[in-house]
């Protein structure tokens, strides 16, 4: 199981890029951080992501 911002995805592996895509994230807005480390933004399209990984993604929203 994987960890994505606290919930259980049922997956042994799964590419980042592949989940940021179907869960429509959009890319320039967001950070991504796996087991405590940022995920470079380069590396989001080979990265992928391993049964007992811990990931948060987090979005940006601006504002006034």
């Amino acid at each position: 199981m994987i960890k994505i911002n606290s919930e259980l995805i049922e997956a042994k592996e799964i590419k980042l890029m592949d989940y940021l895509l179907e869960n429509n994230y959009k890319l320039g807005r967001i950070a991504v951080e796996c087991n405590e480390e940022i995920v470079p933004k380069a590396q989001y399209e080979n990265f992928v992501i391993h049964d007992g990984d811990s990931v948060e993604i987090v979005s940006f929203v601006g504002g006034g």
